[in-house]
């Protein structure tokens, strides 16, 4: 079919240099993990588990009634000496369960599964059991995604390798290393939705990446690698169907809307792990990068290491660091506390040096329009900006402002350094706190 691409978006420095061609190390096994109770979209699950209470690695410790939440797991074994607040990488601070390890690693045991064996309803309830949600970033619980509402057909699969985010490498390092347990993953995932038209979107600067997923897919009906264009959103679920499908989200839709599902490479991986080595989600890829990390890569890590441990592991710092944010330069946000711990929704841990992260001071708007030709979502820029600073909060309607999805182009591109992402998220708060009450 005849691709197109979507408006918008930016051609930002990527510095994946840093990682790309190093291979996936193993971190080292924390003395103690801190595994926060909310770390995926939906009700924050509770403990199952009680100061003093001996686990392993796999031990479910805190689950919720709702549909819409995901289980959490030990990812040591070991001893749990509190349930409390700590440092949240989202939420600022947040309920978690502290385990201290025994150093033995011993594991639960669960039966694995021929991944060609389950049937649908099965791989649903091994994938919730699992606790797997979408390792891309959002978090969203996967078996919710793969369970679309009655009256929502779903003709089509997406499976996105594009990892458009600056210095982020952990997805394309995933495709290149464990590419016959994506491939077992996206099988997985076909079945399961009963579609037969699968896209695997990856971005063109991966190479090795497409070639040997295109070799793993070689004769499979129905499933085509596509190359994107290296382009900042590119790997947003609105923007990948635009491009691979040409079908656009309504505002306030979902990709289901259209007849459409997307998971990412990384999730694929958990999803086959879970079912077909009966392992729960509870270690994740996080690229640990940044030009004042002595040693930047690409750490298999255990959820809820604090960060310090692997920016240690990477040898520490080599200059002032200005920043330390979890996620990508774009998306990401920054931390106040290096005890903050690994989630299922960290992909990287990005170090900036003071003078990266130096604040330039705002100057007038002077009505260029960039942010208006770099939004991706066609959004005004511009008018909510305006909005936000009159306080006028219900005109913020008229803008859509909930459609965005602050991804940092419009504030990338403006000359005037106007804190445009700061702004939509304070508008975007007040309204959304106006429509509650």
């Amino acid at each position: 079919m005849a691709r197109t691409t979507f408006k918008g978006g930016i051609h930002p420095r990527y510095f994946r240099e840093l990682t790309r061609d190093k291979s996936i190390k193993e971190a080292k096994l924390p003395d103690k993990v801190i595994i926060p109770l909310s770390q995926h979209a939906g009700a924050p699950a509770e403990p199952t588990v009680k100061v003093g209470d001996e686990v392993k690695a796999g031990t479910e410790i805190g689950k919720s009634d709702k549909f819409i939440s995901s289980l959490v797991h030990s990812s040591l074994s070991g001893k749990v000496v509190a349930i409390e607040k700590h440092p949240h990488p989202v939420l600022g601070s947040a309920q978690a369960i502290v385990i201290e390890g025994d150093g033995k690693d011993e594991r639960e045991e669960f039966t694995p599964r021929d991944p060609e064996g389950v049937t649908p309803e099965e791989a649903r309830k091994i994938i919730a059991r699992a606790g797997i949600v979408g390792l891309g970033g959002a978090a969203f619980p996967t078996h919710v995604k793969l369970t679309p509402p009655e009256g929502k057909e779903i003709d089509t699969f997406i499976l996105n390798g594009a990892e458009c985010e600056p210095y982020l490498t952990g997805d394309y390092r995933i495709m290149v290393e464990k590419t016959n347990e994506v491939v077992q993953g996206l099988k997985i995932i076909m079945r399961t939705l009963g579609v037969k038209q699968v896209y695997v979107g990856i971005e063109k600067d991966k190479a090795e990446a497409i070639a040997s997923l295109r070799e793993a897919l070689r004769g499979e009906e129905g499933v085509e690698v596509v190359p994107l264009e290296v382009r900042y959103p590119q790997g947003a679920e609105k923007q990948l169907l635009k491009t691979l499908l040409n079908r656009e989200v309504p505002i306030g839709g979902l990709p289901l809307d259209v007849g459409c599902v997307v998971n990412n490479v990384g999730t694929a991986l958990a999803i086959y792990e879970a079912i077909g080595l009966g392992k729960p989600l509870y270690e994740r890829v996080v690229t640990v990068t940044g030009r004042v990390v002595n040693d930047p890569v690409n750490l298999r890590a255990r959820i809820g290491t604090p960060i310090s441990n692997l920016i240690e592991e990477c040898g520490g710092f080599r200059g002032e660091v200005g920043k330390v944010i979890i996620g990508g330069p774009m998306m990401g946000l920054a931390q106040h506390s290096l005890d903050t711990p690994v989630t299922k929704g960290t992909s990287g841990i990005l170090c900036l040096g003071e003078k990266e992260v130096a604040l330039k001071e705002e100057t007038p708007c002077i009505r260029c329009a960039r942010c208006v030709d770099a939004c991706p979502m066609n959004l005004l820029p511009t008018e909510i900006r305006k909005e936000v600073r009159a306080r006028r909060w219900e005109r913020l309607s008229e803008y859509n402002i909930l459609n965005c999805m602050e991804c940092g182009c419009c504030q990338y591109v403006c000359p005037a350094d106007i804190p445009l992402v700061h702004l939509f998220k304070v508008g975007k708060s007040e309204l959304r706190r106006i429509k509650r009450s």
